[in-house]
C-alpha cells in the first residue's frame, strides 16, 4: 500500500510538472476576474472626470450614472424597459434560431437547395439591419409584430450561416464509418452528425443571441413607448447623456447574462469535448 501511495505522489508530482500553469489558470477562471477591468476603467473614468481632464457634462462619470440607474429603479421605470426589451428579444431570438436551425439544416443537407437558395439568403443577409425599419413600418406598422419580426430576422443569419458551414465542414470519413457500421439515418444524425455539429451550433446561437440585443435598439426606434432603445432615444431627445450610457450598460450586462444563461444550458450536451477550457489548462 504505501508503495502505491508513494507512485500515486509520484504522477501527481510529475503532472505539475508537465502542466505549470494549470494552478494559475484554474485561480483565474472564477468570474470575479472579469470585473477587473471594468472596475478599473470606472474608476479611471471617475478620477478623470474629477480631475477635469474630460467634459463631464457630456461623457457623465460611474457616479452620475448609477445615480440615474438608482433613480431609475427606485421608480419602477427601469424595470418595465428592462422587461419589455428582455421579451422582445427572447421571442425574437427564438423565432430566428428556429428558423436559421431549418433553413441551414435543409440547405446544408441538399446540394439542391444549396445553389437555389443560399446565393439569395447571402444577398439578403448583406442588407443592414436599419434598411429594413422603413419596410416593416410599412408591411407591419409600429407595433410589437414588427418589432420581433426585426429581432428575428437578425438573429436568423448567423445561426442559418452556422448550421449550415458546421454540416458543410462534417468530416466525410466519419459519415462513411457510420454508414459501414450500417447505422440507420436516424441512428446517424444522432450519433454521428449532432455531436459534430453542436459545438459550431453554440457558437451560431451566441453569435444570433448578440445580434438579438444589436437589433432590438433599432426595432425599439420603431415608435416603442418602453424598453431601453426607447430610453436611449428619450435621452438623446432630452439631452441627458447619463441615461444613455446607463442604458447602453444595461443592454450590456442583459447581453452578458444571456450569453452566461446560453453557455450555461448548452454546456451539458458539450461535456464530451476533450479541449483545453474542459480540461481546466
Amino acid at each position: 500500500m504505501a508503495a502505491l501511495e508513494q507512485r500515486e505522489i509520484r504522477l501527481q508530482q510529475d503532472q505539475r510538472i508537465l502542466k505549470p500553469g494549470v494552478g494559475w489558470a484554474r485561480s483565474l477562471s472564477t468570474p470575479l476576474w472579469g470585473l477587473v477591468l471594468p472596475v478599473v476603467l470606472g474608476v479611471g473614468w471617475e478620477l478623470a472626470v474629477l480631475a477635469g481632464l474630460v467634459e463631464g457634462r457630456l461623457v457623465p462619470p460611474p457616479s452620475k450614472i448609477f445615480e440615474t440607474l438608482w433613480e431609475l429603479g427606485r421608480s419602477g421605470e427601469l424595470w418595465t424597459h428592462i422587461v419589455a426589451t428582455s421579451l422582445r428579444v427572447f421571442v425574437g431570438f427564438g423565432a430566428g434560431a428556429l428558423a436559421g436551425t431549418l433553413f441551414g439544416a435543409a440547405v446544408g443537407y441538399s446540394v439542391v437547395l444549396r445553389r437555389i437558395a443560399d446565393p439569395t439568403l447571402q444577398a439578403l443577409r448583406a442588407i443592414p439591419s436599419i434598411a429594413w425599419v422603413p419596410l416593416f413600418i410599412l408591411w407591419f406598422g409600429i407595433f410589437e409584430s414588427s418589432k420581433i419580426i426585426l429581432i428575428a430576422v437578425g438573429v436568423f443569419f448567423p445561426v442559418y450561416l452556422g448550421v449550415l458551414g458546421a454540416i458543410a465542414s462534417v468530416d466525410r470519413k466519419i459519415v462513411e464509418v457510420g454508414r459501414i457500421f450500417r447505422l440507420s439515418p436516424l441512428a446517424l444524425t444522432r450519433r454521428v452528425l449532432l455531436p459534430s455539429i453542436l459545438p459550431a451550433y453554440v457558437v451560431a446561437l451566441r453569435g444570433g443571441l448578440g445580434l438579438g440585443w444589436m437589433f432590438v435598439v433599432a426595432a425599439e426606434f420603431m415608435g416603442a413607448s418602453e424598453g431601453l432603445g426607447y430610453l436611449l432615444v428619450d435621452g438623446q431627445q432630452l439631452g441627458k447623456p447619463q441615461q444613455i450610457v446607463a442604458a447602453t450598460l444595461v443592454f450590456a450586462v442583459l447581453g452578458k447574462i444571456s450569453d452566461w444563461l446560453l453557455l450555461a444550458g448548452t454546456a451539458p450536451f458539450l461535456r464530451w469535448q476533450d479541449t483545453l477550457a474542459n480540461n481546466g489548462s
